[in-house]
């Protein structure tokens, strides 16, 4: 009988401390925020205010977006918003595997009405002039949310650098990219709509983040993967033009110019047809359902590619993504042009030392002798140079998978657009490459695709599959989530825990290259990009 009453007696100081941690408050009047259209409450966690699904704008299927409609009552915005409508067929695909098991990605609720926001903040109606950071989510033009992963959760961010953490939910693939400006004036914008949504949100977030305790001429949009890619078009374009004062670009760089609007109303003609409808009445893809859509485009693309190979031409670059057109993405990527319109953007872009490391070293193994033949095979005589690049590069190269896994796609396409800018005359542009490696999974992770996110969003449980929750993780997440607090408080990223920090140019290529010991590298692989791209050609 002690026993229970001793168990009763401790049961109140457990259930305090837990509340103290994780407190949850809602309610009527708790967190209520007034906007433009009406009036919406969230929620408060543990201090921070909270707001999902909030909508910054509505579109008819094809339609540019449109401020949304005004409502009466208090609306509670209390959980994430639809996500935009994909093809699960090569999710379900790649099964149960290792990169699933990191990322545990969530693919939330499908809808076409999909254009909402989340807002993560530490004071409402406060004038608090707090910096902004507007996440836009990767999984390249066609997957993804702003919830998709559990580290994209602002709370933790928010809280470390009072700043006000804002994530998107945009139109992708087809209905974000399908180019029927062909078809009339009603779908000039059509190429392009899922950049568009992206222009709404920050025009909302400009129009509205005031009330959100945020400084609205203080806005950093990243993102990564795809997201990285569309920060890149939000650069490019004048029609964003004024909306961003900061841009980090996390592994991103993996174009060198938009579509090519000829194939793209290629595409949209061939679409039609395989709907069965008639140019003259192309409004009836209104009228089909998502499903029908996705597989007309399928067999568009396929239709496409099989005349190509018929007539023996070159297979055209088809997918769904942004268009080169006369609008929203009428310059050369980093032309004269656009390094005008972004001249006082301070400006980040990196890479992860090994962006897809397991498929690379999956050829040999850990098989030395494997491996050297497979570079004696690839490289021919500029085997042996490779090798001692690597070495160089990375002198703590010891395994056999670690000459195989290095990415040599996304850093080049990094470089090749900080060169751009730096030569013509942009002064805030910085470096990184992130070389923590995970030990999950026998370490065959090491520094993968989004590797680098956990850290961001200082959010080490939240991606325990990925980061292991090691101490070292932790540690170095207080460092990498301070650096970009602080690009996006003053668009210098310096930070505890990294050596100085200095901005790229073209003679020195500084990189600040991310690890549980960080150091600054001055064009570190430099010779190992050059021997990999003279063996492309």
């Amino acid at each position: 009988m002690k026993y229970l009453l001793l168990l009763v007696a401790l049961v109140p100081l457990n259930v305090k401390a837990q509340g103290e941690k994780d407190e949850v408050r809602a309610g009527k009047e708790i967190a209520v925020v007034e906007i433009e259209g009406g009036k919406v409450r969230g929620y408060i966690l543990d201090g921070t205010y909270i707001y999902k699904g909030l909508p910054y704008a509505n579109a008819e299927r094809f339609m540019p977006p449109q401020k949304v409609k005004a409502w009466t009552d208090t609306r509670f915005m209390g959980y994430y918003g639809a996500t935009c409508p994909l093809d699960f067929a090569p999710i379900k695909a790649r099964g149960n595997g290792a990169s699933m098991f990191a990322l545990q990605n969530d693919w939330g609720y499908p809808n076409e009405d999909c254009h909402t926001l989340n807002i993560w903040t530490q004071g409402i109606n406060d004038n608090g002039k707090r910096p902004v950071m507007l996440w836009i989510h990767g999984g390249g033009y066609e997957y993804g949310s702003s919830h998709e992963l559990p580290f994209y959760d602002g709370k933790n961010l928010s809280n470390k650098g009072d700043i006000v953490y804002v994530s998107v939910n945009h139109r992708l693939n087809i209905l974000g990219f399908l180019d029927l400006s062909q078809y009339g004036e009603k779908y000039k914008y059509s190429p392009n709509l899922g950049l568009l949504d992206l222009v709404a949100a920050l025009k909302w977030v400009k129009q509205n983040i005031s009330q959100f305790g945020g400084d609205p001429d203080n806005i950093t949009i990243f993102g990564q993967s795809g997201g990285g890619g569309k920060i890149t078009a939000l650069l490019n374009s004048p029609v964003a033009e004024g909306l961003f004062q900061k841009a980090v670009v996390q592994s991103g760089s993996y174009t060198q110019d938009y579509g090519d609007p000829e194939i793209a109303q290629m595409v949209s003609a061939r679409v039609l047809k395989e709907l069965n409808i008639d140019a003259s009445h192309v409004d009836d893809i209104q009228k089909v359902s998502y499903d029908q859509l996705l597989q007309a485009g399928k067999r568009a693309f396929a239709g496409i590619r099989e005349d190509a190979k018929n007539k023996g031409a070159g297979t055209p670059r088809l997918g769904w993504g942004p268009v080169k057109d006369n609008y929203f993405l009428p310059y050369f990527m980093f032309g004269p042009e656009v390094l005008q319109l972004c001249k006082d953007v301070s400006i980040m872009i990196g890479t992860t030392k090994t962006e897809f490391a397991a498929g690379a070293s999956s050829k040999t193994g850990e098989d030395m002798i494997a491996t050297l033949a497979f570079i004696r095979e690839a490289y021919k005589e500029k085997a042996d140079a490779y090798v001692g690049a690597i070495k160089s590069a990375y002198p703590n190269t010891v395994k056999a998978s670690d000459y195989l896994d290095i990415d040599f796609m996304f850093r080049p396409g990094a470089i090749r657009d900080a060169n751009k800018l730096v030569s013509g005359g942009h002064k805030q542009t910085y470096m990184y490459l992130f070389e923590w490696e995970s030990p999950v999974n026998d370490g065959s992770l090491k520094s993968m695709h989004c590797m680098e996110l956990p850290f961001v969003f200082n959010n080490i449980l939240l991606g325990k599959e990925i980061t292991g929750r090691v101490k070292e993780a932790y540690d170095l997440a207080e460092t990498v989530s301070g650096a970009w607090i602080n690009f996006a408080r003053k668009g210098d990223p310096n930070a505890t825990g990294l050596p100085h920090w200095p901005t790229y140019t073209s003679d020195k290529g500084a990189t600040m290259i991310i690890n549980k010991v960080s150091k600054v590298g001055y064009h570190h692989d430099k010779e190992l990009l050059e021997i990999v791209a003279s063996n492309q050609k």
